[in-house]
């Protein structure tokens, strides 16, 4: 039997990987919630937050606090950017089929992955842990880094602080309405033109946290982003697209079922990740905590 506390240190790595999971996939399904839009240049956002991370870094390379200062600046940068291409692009394309929407958006897959390898090479590149937060604490036995400490209380901060924002104030409520009925909220004179761009905003936001926290565990190279599109996709598929707390919960089941399946079967961890997927899309195919589409 495989000693308690080296499973407690698979269950530790698999909440990491599910909390840096959860910010990529928290985006894609806010944005699939409201807009209706299944964004796969959700992933290039990503990236791009993980490389301007490290520019930002390598400028501010004696400013105190530069990792943070970082993560910040790449974030905002590209929530700046997705609200940039959904009001001059993306919003075109709203009435149109779904189809064109997945071309637009694969087609910024391509074109942003190419932005990215001209700017910053091919090469792999990565950022050193932040000051305060390189050291290790030891927990039932295992030792945890201080920077997956802080991930792991982030990821859920995060979540609540977003589910407060969602039910307890006015623009969550008007958020949560556009997402069941977008024509009788603009009747009601709401400006729901104005409230996409905000949640695609939003959305891009997180994605670009994501990439820059990524850094100092992560090294950054060009196709980072269609690795983690695929993961988060298969996180809202088991969530249930649109959920918030159903992404959450996706992501934990993801990061375990990952982590421990790499005990199991190391050739094919992957494979009970898929194999996950493929009986909740049988099972209950709106995942485990979505709803029917109507």
């Amino acid at each position: 039997m495989p000693d308690p506390s080296f499973l407690f240190a698979q269950a530790l790595s698999g909440l990491t990987a599910a909390m840096f999971l959860f910010l990529i996939a928290a985006g894609l399904s806010l944005i699939f919630g409201v807009l209706r839009v299944l964004n796969f240049s959700h992933g290039s956002f990503y990236m791009l937050g993980a490389y301007l991370a490290y520019q930002v870094v390598q400028w501010a390379a004696t400013t105190p606090g530069r990792f943070w200062w970082a993560t910040i600046g790449a974030a905002l940068g590209i929530a700046a950017l997705g609200g940039v291409v959904e009001r001059l692009l993306l919003r075109h394309l709203y009435a149109k089929e779904e189809l064109y929407q997945l071309l637009f958006t694969y087609a910024l897959v391509l074109i942003l992955g190419d932005v990215a390898k001209k700017l910053w090479g091919t090469g792999q590149l990565s950022v050193s842990r932040p000051p305060g937060l390189t050291g290790a604490v030891e927990l039932f036995g295992t030792r945890l880094p201080y920077y997956n400490l802080f991930i792991l209380l982030l990821g859920p901060a995060i979540a609540l602080a977003f589910w407060i924002v969602l039910h307890r104030t006015r623009t969550g409520r008007f958020i949560r309405a556009a997402a069941l009925d977008r024509e009788m909220l603009g009747a009601l004179g709401v400006n729901v033109t104005g409230l996409y761009t905000g949640v695609f905003v939003i959305g891009s936001f997180l994605a670009g946290l994501g990439g820059a926290l990524v850094t100092p565990v992560k090294t950054i190279v060009p196709g980072m982003d269609v690795e983690i599109i695929v993961e988060a996709f298969i996180v809202v598929v088991i969530g249930g697209l649109g959920s918030f707390w159903g992404t959450f919960l996706g992501s934990i089941v993801y990061g375990q079922v990952l982590s421990f399946g790499i005990l199991i079967f190391p050739r094919f961890s992957i494979f009970s990740v898929f194999a996950l997927m493929a009986v909740v899309l049988i099972v209950r195919p709106w995942g485990l905590l979505g709803r029917p589409l109507r």
